[in-house]
């Protein structure tokens, strides 16, 4: 279980945002010889002005986790190959379910949510998105970051032009079902279970997942004759669209080719 030989990566969006994200990525392990997916969620496959029209879209707020999982599982049931799964953020917490599945030759998991069973009591954590969760708010009306929450939880750091920017290309409306689904049943996963490698990245400056979350997260797992490391560097959470993303895709290159 712990050689990777897949030539197929599917690149799994996280919460919050469009799948757009993922297009330098994609672009880039192109280049290095991989088939690269990059679906959207359902009901966001739209550019962002249009997802941003529709809301409230109620459609959207009936999306769950357990229909996410359906959703990536039938996807990789039409793959010719088990893909490396590389997720952000939600996308993470996908790519460790989905690994424990044994529906991965690999994954990567950058800056994941953590599974059940890791409790997140970081308190930047839940500044960042407790609001999502929609406790004491109407379940069919999903949640739209605004643009303060965006400079807090998303783009700390950055100069403001460059967060106004990336908040107008990427955020969109987010179902509050799935984000609750995150401290669910269908987020539990057997953490004894042997599992093809995984890498889990979290970034110091990063106040949505905050890197001890990670750490956490990573430490849960108990096989140990599984592939397994973790990666700290100088990231908010905004990881995917920083300066340094090239530089991070190559590590993450040169980590799948090392197994």
């Amino acid at each position: 279980m712990n050689q990777i030989s897949s030539k197929t990566i599917l690149m799994l969006t996280g919460a919050y945002v469009n799948h757009a994200c993922w297009d330098n990525w994609q672009d880039y392990f192109s280049t290095q010889g991989y088939q690269t997916l990059a679906p959207a969620w359902p009901e966001k496959d739209a550019p962002t002005s249009t997802l941003r029209s529709r809301h409230p879209d109620k459609n959207l707020a009936r999306l769950n986790l357990y229909r996410l999982i359906d959703h990536y599982t039938a996807i990789i049931n039409r793959l010719p190959e088990k893909p490396i799964l590389m997720g952000h953020s939600f996308g993470g917490l996908l790519a460790q379910l989905l690994l424990n599945r044994d529906l991965g030759a690999a994954a990567i998991a950058i800056h994941p949510v953590p599974p059940l069973g890791v409790i997140p009591y970081e308190f930047n954590f839940l500044r960042s998105n407790a609001a999502t969760l929609g406790f004491f708010t109407d379940l069919d009306k999903p949640y739209l970051m605004p643009l303060k929450k965006w400079k807090f939880a998303f783009t700390n750091g950055l100069p403001e032009d460059v967060q106004q920017a990336t908040y107008e290309h990427l955020v969109i409306p987010e179902s509050k079902r799935v984000a609750r689904g995150g401290i669910s049943a269908a987020a539990k996963l057997d953490w004894e279970k042997d599992h093809a490698p995984l890498l889990i990245l979290a970034g110091k400056r990063d106040q949505c997942i905050p890197p001890t979350l990670n750490k956490r997260n990573y430490e849960k797992y108990r096989s140990n004759r599984s592939v397994r490391e973790f990666v700290l560097k100088d990231r908010n959470h905004h990881v995917l669209g920083l300066p340094t993303w090239k530089e991070d895709a190559a590590d993450i290159a040169g980590w799948i080719r090392r197994h």
